[in-house]
């Protein structure tokens, strides 16, 4: 048996969960001192967190402990399934450390099992698209190691560029360095932001003002963008409905009938890029 595991970081909405029926490693964060555990959608209220941050409460983000893994995997192992998690980038949390704290005596113990990982290096839905389509190639009846060399085929095929209001936020969670967050600040700019084909968040330019954070995210998909008659743009937000609106329109006149999946950033993602971020994600020529 065979059995594909994602996590929330990917943002994938809870509606896809029973079509893709895959197991998730819910990914918590914390805010005015209590747990969460994001639940891709399904009761999270978005205005209320983003309201609490902008009010100046200061959420934070951690790693699943090993016990979590553990007990989440272990009936899988003791079945001796062959399992691949697809994940969302290693260079942006210290969770994957504790996964390997949990997987060690788990193959030890049960050696027949396999469980592989598939590093993304992307996050939210930079991740959840390859989640998406990797889930939709093994149910075509694929083996697992036709998904991961699938998904080696495409991984640096999907990019995903984000204008946020300031880098305060990822200052703060350590996804940049104090130094790119003083010249991406520097004379209230609006910086835009890439992953890069290592996973790692790049400030790759800086601009004036909400309509040019734009138009230089649609240049984006206008100068990477391919193969867009077969696969969605992807829209976020991060309670910024007015930038995601304009956002999206701008991508629909520059590409008239493009599909457009629109979502809304997420409390794990939220908390490092804070409110304000529009963002898009698309299949692209090269990251």
């Amino acid at each position: 048996m065979s059995k594909i595991f994602f996590d929330t970081d990917c943002e994938l909405w809870y509606t896809m969960l029973p079509e893709l029926g895959c197991e998730l490693f819910k990914m918590p964060y914390t805010i005015d001192g209590k747990e969460y555990f994001y639940d891709m959608g399904e009761a999270t209220d978005f205005k209320a967190f983003y309201s609490a941050v902008r009010g100046g409460s200061m959420p934070i983000t951690s790693a699943l402990n090993a016990q979590i893994y553990t007990e989440m995997l272990e009936p899988y192992f003791q079945a001796g399934e062959d399992m691949l998690y697809i994940s969302f980038s290693s260079k942006m949390s210290g969770t994957f450390n504790h996964l390997e704290m949990a997987l060690k005596p788990l193959r030890e113990k049960y050696p027949k099992a396999r469980f592989r990982r598939f590093d993304t290096k992307s996050i939210s839905w930079g991740a959840g698209v390859q989640v998406y389509y990797a889930v939709k190639y093994f149910q075509e009846g694929h083996t697992l190691d036709e998904v991961i060399a699938y998904l080696e085929n495409n991984v640096n095929n999907f990019t995903e560029y984000f204008a946020v209001d300031d880098l305060f936020h990822l200052k703060r969670g350590g996804r940049i360095s104090a130094a790119a967050a003083a010249i991406g600040t520097l004379f209230s700019l609006k910086p835009i932001l890439h992953v890069n084909n290592d996973g790692e968040l790049q400030v790759v330019a800086k601009v004036t003002g909400a309509n040019k954070a734009v138009s230089t995210l649609v240049d984006k998909v206008k100068t990477l963008g391919a193969e867009l008659d077969k696969y969605p743009v992807v829209i976020l937000d991060a309670d910024n409905q007015a930038g995601g609106d304009k956002l999206e329109a701008k991508v629909k006149e520059a590409f008239p009938g493009v599909e457009v999946w629109r979502y809304p950033v997420g409390p794990v993602i939220g908390t490092h890029c804070g409110p304000g971020t529009i963002a898009v994600i698309f299949r692209s020529t090269a990251r």
